[in-house]
C-alpha cells in the first residue's frame, strides 16, 4: 500500500470535489513512439500467419492505459531487417491481430544488424486498425533493439492511449 501524503490527499479530494476521474496508483502508462520507429512503415502490410520461413519469433502484448486492460483484435505490424530481406522490403512486413488476452505473436526470419544494431519494428497505426474495426487509440510506433543478434526471440509490449 502506498502511503497517503498530505499532498496526495488534498489533491484526490479536491478533484473528487470536482468531479474528476482519480487515476490509481499503479496506473499504466502510455507507451511512448520510439525514435526511428517508423522507419520504412508500409501502410496496409497484409494480416500473415508469419513472415517467411520463420524461425525467430515477435511476441507480446496490447493494453489499454490506464486500467491495464487487454486490447483484443488490435492490429499490429511488424517488420526487419532479416536474414531474408531488408526492412524496406514488401516481403519483410506483416501484420497480426491481437487475441482475446491482448497477446501477439508472429514467426518471422531471424533478424539481423542493421546500422550496427539488431532491431525490429512494430506499430499499432491507428488508421490501419480502424480498418479491422478497431479504432480509439492514438499510434505508436516501435524500434526495439535486441541485447544480442543471436537472439531468437523478442517480447514487446504496447500500452495505448484512448484518443
Amino acid at each position: 500500500m502506498i502511503p497517503a501524503t498530505r499532498r496526495s490527499v488534498l489533491a484526490t479530494g479536491a478533484a473528487a470535489l470536482a468531479g474528476l476521474a482519480v487515476p490509481a496508483y499503479g496506473a499504466l502508462a502510455p507507451t511512448p513512439t520510439m525514435r526511428g520507429g517508423a522507419n520504412n512503415y508500409r501502410p496496409g502490410a497484409p494480416v500473415v500467419e508469419r513472415i517467411g520461413a520463420g524461425g525467430f519469433l515477435m511476441t507480446g502484448t496490447v493494453r489499454r492505459a490506464g486500467d491495464g486492460a487487454p486490447l483484443p483484435g488490435r492490429r499490429i505490424q511488424i517488420w526487419a531487417h532479416t536474414t531474408e530481406g531488408h526492412e524496406r522490403d514488401a516481403r519483410s512486413h506483416g501484420a497480426t491481430l491481437t487475441a482475446a488476452d491482448g497477446s501477439f505473436r508472429m514467426d518471422m526470419p531471424q533478424i539481423v544488424p542493421a546500422f550496427g544494431q539488431p532491431h525490429g519494428h512494430l506499430a499499432f497505426d491507428a488508421e490501419q486498425d480502424a480498418a479491422f474495426g478497431g479504432g480509439g487509440f492514438e499510434t505508436v510506433f516501435l524500434r526495439p533493439v535486441m541485447a544480442r543478434p543471436d537472439q531468437t526471440a523478442l517480447h514487446v509490449d504496447f500500452v495505448l492511449q484512448p484518443a
